[in-house]
């Protein structure tokens, strides 16, 4: 009975985070892959915050990366 336990957002129904994780920043910018988005970090295109464990990037630099 070893089973994992999922936890439930704290975010309030129909409010989504102002930043990404890879794999959510790739769908956001229209289905590209993880490997793409990691590039497009390498290169400066993309600023990510590294404050976190996780690499986040805010929906507005993504907005900021799409009007280019």
């Amino acid at each position: 009975m070893n089973e994992r336990v999922r936890h439930k957002s704290t975010m309030p129904p129909g409010i989504t985070p102002g930043a990404l994780k890879i794999k959510e920043a790739a769908a956001y910018l229209g289905g590209i892959s993880q490997i793409t988005v990691r590039r497009l970090i390498e290169r400066g295109l993309i600023k990510p915050n590294r404050a976190l464990r996780h690499i986040l990037i805010s929906k507005a630099e993504l907005d900021r990366f799409l009007s280019l």
